[in-house]
């Protein structure tokens, strides 16, 4: 258990910031989804929209801290690939 206050203020932050990188990490996997699902659907035109905003919000995610550069690039170049192979 936290003794010091500075302990105890770490553990308010660190709950406080778990909440926000949360809602962050679920809004990147609802674009990363509508992507998906116009993929499944067979539709370009709105899987390329999709991408085209999924893209900010993954980069708004590395630039925050929330998930890894390398792993944003690695999931945008899969979905890019996904929807370029599509007739």
């Amino acid at each position: 258990m936290a003794n010091t206050p500075q302990a105890k203020k770490r553990i308010r932050r660190n709950q406080r910031r778990a909440e926000i990188n949360g809602a962050r990490i679920g809004r990147i996997r609802t674009f990363v989804k509508k992507v998906e699902a116009a993929l499944a659907a067979g539709d370009k035109s709105a899987a390329t929209t999709a991408l085209a905003a999924a893209q900010p919000e993954m980069a708004r995610g590395v630039a925050k801290g929330v998930i890894h550069r390398n792993t944003a690039s690695r999931k945008f170049s899969r979905l890019t690939k996904r929807v370029a192979s599509l007739a």
